[in-house]
């Protein structure tokens, strides 16, 4: 089944410590954003990416993508101010697809087989998201007191990509702006509506660079690939 994708390229990534947009930052000598996009690039099934960055770097991610023959970027749309209205703007763009994924630019450790299942349980119930089950004993903390250690075997920690039918999403942001209601991901907004959302479950490799101690973990990732 085919999809299109948006990958939100906005945010600052203060968390990074960088004196730039994370996603510029080199990973195995190549912009981080760019392992991200080869994901899509090579996937048969995608028919084009979305890439919504900062409007005074446009020019920059232009010149990456035709310098590193990104061919499936079909679009580079303006952010907003929230990830939430960058994904907004995005969708908007969206056209000839029945089902559309929203990816973050810093997790470049997603996999074709999961994204295949991901698109087909979307296209099957409408909402799907990349989850896998929580590992560490988890406990809520009131006033910096263990409250109560919360049961895990129903938890599960939720990554990228989320796979919606195009129609679907777009209500669900369209409610989300006029109530001026901000989600933790899109999956929350299409919560907020009732629909029902899938889990799909991923890999643990799948990890989003936040910190500048993830960079250290991408490294060891790619080299694991490797040697497998």
């Amino acid at each position: 089944m085919n999809y299109q994708v948006i990958i939100p390229a906005a945010g600052r990534g203060t968390r990074m410590k960088a004196d730039k947009n994370k996603l510029l930052l080199l990973l195995q000598d190549r912009p981080v954003i760019i392992h991200t996009l080869e994901v899509f690039e090579k996937d048969p099934n995608c028919k084009g990416v979305i890439l919504v960055v900062q409007p005074e770097e446009v020019k920059m991610f232009s010149n990456l993508v035709r310098e590193y023959d990104v061919s499936k970027v079909r679009k580079l749309v303006h952010g907003g101010s929230e990830r939430q209205q960058s994904v907004y703007n995005g969708l908007k763009e969206v056209d000839d697809a029945e089902v559309v994924l929203i990816h973050d630019g810093a997790r470049p450790f997603i996999e074709a087989p999961i994204i295949s299942r991901l698109v087909e349980k979307a296209v099957e119930k409408g909402a799907a998201i990349v989850a896998v089950p929580v590992k560490d004993t988890i406990k809520r903390v009131e006033s910096g007191t263990v409250a109560e250690t919360v049961e895990r075997s129903s938890l599960w920690s939720v990554q990228t990509p989320q796979a919606f039918r195009v129609p679907l999403i777009l209500k669900a942001h369209a409610q989300a702006q006029t109530a001026g209601y901000i989600g933790t991901d899109d999956a929350s907004l299409a919560e907020r509506i009732n629909m029902p959302v899938q889990i799909v479950e991923g890999d643990y490799d799948n990890i989003k660079l936040t910190t500048p101690e993830d960079l250290v973990f991408a490294e060891a990732i790619i080299q694991k690939r490797k040697s497998s």
